[in-house]
């Protein structure tokens, strides 16, 4: 009985389920779509409204395969929660589901763009029956920096065909990334026959797209400077994003209307032993044209756009012609420069080579050099500016007139175009013995060493002579142009001379050396000692005097020096004790009596002892001599 009610219960409240799902509906709210980058996570939501609680609701996540198929990734009951297994989804997604405000949410990880499909929540209630939502899962994928490359070939304004300009290539973007080719700013588009626009799309292994696109176009003679580059827009979640490659140029080859031919080095004039180089080139591009430039008095020129002329010479002047030859048409034009190679010939010096002038005569030369352009001469010697002009003039000539004179001719107006020539001169005289100095000399060494200098021309032969008769045929020399130089080493045993002889045809000088030999003597070191002993103090002193040669008639003074020292401190001696018996010093009275015994306080002693002496002499205030006290140096003893 019990269970047939129970049974008739259940089979009321079914029919008034279904009597309420006649008006009732579960409403599902949820986005068109959720765009994510890939690799990122997608948050899908769905939200519902339904009278029946989240106890009596079934919730579950499809995903469409096709427009009649779809696919369950995730079911949820009173019961039950299950993620289908062998899914794409398995691994990667969670549900969280909100009771109060009836949310789900759906959490993809790792996103691919694989994962671009439609996403589907379905609910079913007990009273309201089944409502879904669906929502759209957009990915993106920024692709790579994009590169473009230009054609490496010039192309020709003749071309009957659009030429290839340029590739662009864009790689790995999703969805598919787009090329605009531009021209200076302009966007391109196609046009038959002239221009056109290719583009190959590549889907990749790892699902993104890489684009290439080829432009090709005829060129005209103002493509030579335009600047192409391509476009790509991509998009990104909420936005579309743009970015450009780098500029392109291409060579456009087309026939040349002027030419032109012109000096490119040096610049400024011209001189003899200069490199030319010119250059030929018209408006047109050189690589469709053949330029060939002609030398003056040549019947034709040489296939070239540049000719470098070497070391080039007066007779390279002349009139340069350039031609340039259309390689389609062989049609030419020409143009022409002229060439002014400047010269400055040898400088000739009168006399030439060299000139012999008597003491006291004129020494006079002339120096020219023939030039295209203007000159300037100076005369040098010594490596310093002597005088300046073509000629050289020198009054009444000495020894120090005679030497190498360098004419100089200079173009101002074209740096380093000289020519130089030599001139040397003599000044024919008898001898003069120069550097006349030190002929004293104190040896003492065993040997000497004498050095003697004549100048005069012709060059003076130095012969050697000294004291003792001897004629040194040992001594060496070296001659100059105007001088000889003769050095001799002689031996010193005792004072003696030595006379240098110079001598030409116009005459002899001479230069005598007077030699003294100087013995070697020392004298011994003297020292300082202080000490105290009761009740007076000795102050020794010492000096240390290195050896020295010293003359022997030199010890007489150095005696009598000695003796007037002795003098004066005997002097200073007998002063004090005056003052100190009068109470002048060290608060002693004059009343004292004189013939007081003395006491060792009282004594002032003085002793000087010199290094060439025998005795030394130690004098007290009264005269009486006292006993050294050491035998080594000088004493002063002062005690009050």
């Amino acid at each position: 009985m019990a269970l047939r009610d129970t049974a008739s219960l259940l089979a009321g409240l079914l029919v008034l389920f279904h009597t309420w799902g006649a008006w009732a509906v579960v409403e599902v709210n949820m986005e068109d779509k959720v765009e994510v980058l890939q690799g990122q996570t997608a948050r899908i939501t769905c939200i519902f409204t339904s009278d029946d609680g989240i106890g009596a609701t079934t919730m579950e996540w499809h995903y469409v395969i096709s427009s009649r198929q779809k696919q369950r990734i995730y079911h949820q009951s009173s019961l039950m929660t299950v993620v289908d297994q062998s899914t794409p989804y398995t691994d990667r997604i969670s549900v969280n589901v909100t009771r109060a405000s009836k949310e789900i949410v759906l959490t993809i990880s790792n996103v691919q763009v694989e994962d671009e499909v439609e996403f589907v929540c379905l609910i079913t209630t007990l009273t309201d029956g089944i409502g879904e939502g669906r929502t759209k899962l957009r990915v993106f994928e920024a692709p790579n920096p994009p590169t473009i490359e230009s054609v490496r070939t010039g192309i020709s304004v003749n071309e009957r065909h659009p030429s290839k300009i340029g590739v662009c290539e864009v790689k790995n973007g999703y969805p598919k990334p787009n090329i605009t080719w531009y021209r200076n700013l302009t966007p391109l588009r196609n046009i038959p026959d002239e221009l056109s626009v290719l583009s190959l799309i590549t889907r990749e292994s790892s699902g993104l797209y890489s684009v290439t696109s080829e432009l090709r176009m005829k060129v005209v003679k103002e493509d030579e400077d335009a600047d192409f580059y391509c476009e790509v827009t991509f998009f990104l979640p909420g936005a579309t994003s743009m970015t450009e490659t780098t500029r392109i140029n291409v060579t456009v080859y087309y026939p040349a209307t002027a030419v032109n031919i012109w000096v490119e080095s040096p610049k400024g004039k011209i001189k003899e032993g200069d490199t030319i180089e010119l250059h030929c080139r018209g408006n047109g591009n050189p690589l469709s044209s053949i330029f060939s430039i002609k030398r003056p008095k040549e019947d034709e020129g040489k296939e070239k756009s540049i000719m470098v002329l070497d070391d080039v010479t007066r007779l390279d002047s002349g009139v340069y012609v350039c031609t340039s030859t259309d390689m389609e048409t062989f049609e030419g034009i020409s143009s022409n420069t002229t060439v002014f190679v400047n010269y400055l010939d040898s400088a000739v010096v009168t006399p030439q080579g060299t000139i012999e002038v008597a003491q006291g005569e004129e020494l006079k030369a002339t120096c020219n050099a023939l030039s295209s352009l203007h000159t300037e001469t100076v005369w040098l010697k010594d490596g310093e500016e002597f005088s300046k002009g073509n000629t050289l003039i020198v009054k009444n000539a000495t020894f120090d007139t005679a030497g190498a004179y360098v004419c100089v001719v200079t173009v101002p107006e074209i740096e380093g175009m000289e020519s130089s020539s030599t001139l040397h001169a003599y000044v024919k005289g008898r001898p003069e013995i120069t550097e006349k100095d030190s002929t004293e000399i104190e040896s003492y060494e065993k040997t000497v060493d004498l050095s003697c200098r004549a100048r005069g021309f012709p060059v003076p032969e130095i012969i050697w002579t000294t004291s003792d008769g001897k004629v040194h045929n040992e001594a060496s020399q070296t001659k100059t142009e105007d001088d000889v130089v003769s050095e001799l080493t002689v031996k010193v045993a005792s004072d003696m001379t030595a006379v240098c002889s110079a001598t030409n045809k116009y005459g002899a000088d001479t230069l005598t050396f007077n030699i003294k030999a100087i013995t070697h003597t020392t004298t011994p070191a003297s020292t300082t000692t202080t000490f105290t002993t009761n009740s007076y103090t000795t102050v020794k002193t010492t000096t240390a005097i290195q050896p020295e040669k010293v003359k022997k008639e030199n010890n007489g003074v150095i005696i009598a020096v000695i003796i007037i020292c002795i003098l004066l401190l005997a002097i200073l001696g007998s002063v004090l004790y005056f003052l100190y018996k009068k109470g002048k010093i060290c608060g002693r009275s004059g009343k004292q009596d004189l013939t007081k015994e003395k006491s060792n306080k009282d004594n002032i002693v003085v002793e000087m002892k010199s290094d060439n002496t025998e005795e030394a002499i130690l004098l007290g205030v009264n005269g009486e001599k006292q006993p050294p006290s050491d035998q080594g140096g000088e004493y002063l003893n002062v005690q009050k």
